[in-house]
């Protein structure tokens, strides 16, 4: 299941609203990184180095996929007035394994989280999650492709 984490939620509202972010500025880009199932992100988790990302290499960066805030990486946003939401949509995200699986060692990716970027990857902050429902490896030659991810602002 998707979620924001509390964090996210926090600097979400702030940059929305108040113009600020932690730290000065909005982010310039975003990351979408894997993580193993190690530790499972939730709505407490605050910094990548909360989890385990998957081990760098074959096509994966320590500190996964790089966004820019803009209308081709985040697409397609909605008006949802029945269920009470707006939604954000991500363009699909694609990692290419190149000379060995990803990841080249240690466990699969379980779960997606997106970032800010911060210059020291383990402290990025997690704003969202996303739950790949088992553990995902990669042989080479063959792509991992999140399609449409969402971001869901409820009122509840």
């Amino acid at each position: 299941m998707p979620g924001f984490s509390n964090k996210g939620k926090k600097l979400v509202l702030e940059y929305a609203y108040r113009r600020q972010w932690a730290g000065g500025a909005a982010p310039t880009n975003f990351y979408i990184a894997l993580v193993t199932s190690a530790v499972a992100p939730g709505p407490d988790t605050n910094t990548l180095g909360q989890l385990t990302e998957i081990a760098a290499g074959n096509g994966y960066a320590s500190g996964g996929y790089q966004l820019t805030p803009n209308t081709t990486d985040f697409d397609v946003t909605t008006e949802d007035d029945t269920g009470d939401q707006g939604e954000l949509q991500i363009k699909d995200v694609a990692w290419v394994a190149s000379g060995g699986a990803i990841p080249p060692s240690g466990n699969g990716a379980r779960y997606a989280v997106m970032t800010d970027d911060n210059a020291t990857v383990g402290s990025r902050s997690v704003l969202h999650y996303w739950d790949l429902s088992s553990d995902r490896t990669t042989p080479s030659g063959e792509g991992l492709r999140l399609v449409d991810l969402e971001l869901d602002l409820n009122e509840s």
